[in-house]
């Protein structure tokens, strides 16, 4: 078994003498409930899958709290089931991070992740070679001086407010500049709660002087809290006609713009065939993001007209639910995204997780950082294109037991270390 088997009982045990379902201080409750909202604050000012999830999650656990929704700039994401943002400003009552990998996160990225994706080889032909520059150009665009914007300190909190990071990621903690590092440390230091959602970012923290928990991305939440809503949605739209085309069942298959080059889109074309002639099952692909550095439907459509014929479709909706459900109406995910990973894992499907083209062999990335920390052995990460269709078998075999068992202690470690700082915001219980 993973590490997952290890880490799970002590999360569990954090909340030890805590009810998550029934009364934890009504009073501080109330109290709240005429004051200031509490402050989610994180990259879903852009559209990322799992970005623009966690909000939702979040709001959910906490039936009973009314929150604000806070980024690095006014968005309004709702006609792709996101929300409307605004931009973090000073006096936050209670300020929660909502996870992802933001303690990594530079504002350089962050700036340019917030432009339009036609703008993109623009600003790095014009910034590449002149980081000065990109600072000052970034700071300018946020309207933050922060290095790392997504961390946020005590400085922008009320008195007596408290500052949470949940399930937090930073796997590239050691490619950061010695400033960057201390400037997140900083915030992490004078958190009231701090989790992170691998044991890479765990070790690497620790081995700089901050201590952290071990919480799974909030993603994993994702049957729990919104079951009903997304089977009623894979009965209709965009789903029911990927469900029509293929009433074998179907792989939900998405790939970054890192497989971009025309070698890596023929082995993923060649990958894909062979999964499908294996499994006997259809290849939808999907899109997990349209921000700067995602995915690119025109390789989307490369990859599908390369695949035998009859076998692939693209599914070209961005709606999160509707991503949600048509991974929850398939038989697996074969993904680049870990949130594609979780959402798999939420609803104890079989998953395979490919490795970009440029990635260090050597070193762990966010997917097999959560799967090492979280899953059972066997269910496949940093495959290559070339390995996809007997990574594909494996993961398929896997016992139906196996993945329901994993999915259901991942949950309760996950509703165990959000019960813990939901009572340091007065929080009364957590929602299903």
């Amino acid at each position: 078994m993973g590490r997952w088997a290890r880490v799970i009982p002590d999360c569990s045990a954090k909340t030890q003498g805590m009810r998550t379902d029934t009364e934890i201080g009504g009073a501080t409750m109330r109290a709240m409930k005429t004051g200031a909202r509490p402050v989610l604050f994180g990259a879903f000012d852009r559209h990322n899958f799992g970005d623009l999830l966690f909000p939702h999650l979040l709001a959910a656990l906490l039936p009973d709290q009314r929150f604000v929704f806070r980024g690095l700039a006014a968005r309004d994401l709702r006609r792709f089931g996101g929300h409307r943002v605004r931009p973090l400003a000073s006096g936050s009552p209670h300020l929660v991070h909502v996870g992802g990998e933001l303690l990594t996160c530079s504002a350089w990225q962050a700036a340019v992740m917030l432009r339009d994706a036609g703008e993109t080889d623009a600003l790095v032909a014009r910034y590449d070679a002149h980081p000065a520059d990109a600072a000052k150009w970034a700071a300018d665009q946020l309207g933050t001086t922060r290095t790392m914007p997504y961390v946020a300190g005590r400085a922008l909190l009320a008195p007596k407010g408290k500052l949470i990071f949940n399930a937090v990621g930073g796997v590239e903690w050691h490619a950061l500049t010695p400033g960057q590092r201390e400037e997140v440390k900083n915030a992490l230091e004078a958190a009231d709660w701090l989790s992170v959602r691998d044991h890479v970012t765990q070790d690497a923290l620790r081995r700089d002087g901050v201590v952290a928990t071990l919480c799974p991305d909030p993603a994993v939440m994702l049957r729990q809290c919104f079951g009903a809503r997304l089977e009623a949605r894979a009965r209709g739209g965009a789903v029911r006609a990927v469900r029509a085309a293929f009433p074998q069942g179907y792989l939900a298959c998405q790939f970054s713009g890192d497989f971009a080059d025309e070698a890596s889109l023929d082995a993923l074309a060649g990958g894909l065939g062979d999964a499908a002639a294996t499994s006997g099952l259809g290849i939808v692909l999907f899109r997990a993001g349209a921000a700067p550095w995602h995915d690119d439907l025109a390789l989307y459509e490369k990859v599908r007209a390369r695949l035998p014929p009859g076998r692939g479709r693209l599914f070209t909706s961005l709606h999160v639910w509707d991503i949600c459900a048509l991974i929850a109406a398939s038989r697996g995910t074969i993904a680049s995204s870990l949130h594609a990973r979780i959402a798999a894992l939420a609803f104890a499907l079989p998953r395979v997780s490919l490795r970009k083209p440029q990635a260090d062999s050597g070193q762990p990335d966010k997917v097999a950082a959560f799967a090492e920390t979280w899953e059972p052995e066997g269910l496949p990460h940093g495959v290559v294109p070339a390995e996809i269709g007997t990574a594909t078998a494996r993961a398929l075999a896997t016992p139906v037991g196996v993945l329901h068992d994993n999915t259901e202690a991942v949950c309760a470690a996950c509703r165990a270390s959000v019960a813990h700082w939901a009572g340091l915001l007065g929080a009364t219980r957590l929602g299903q």
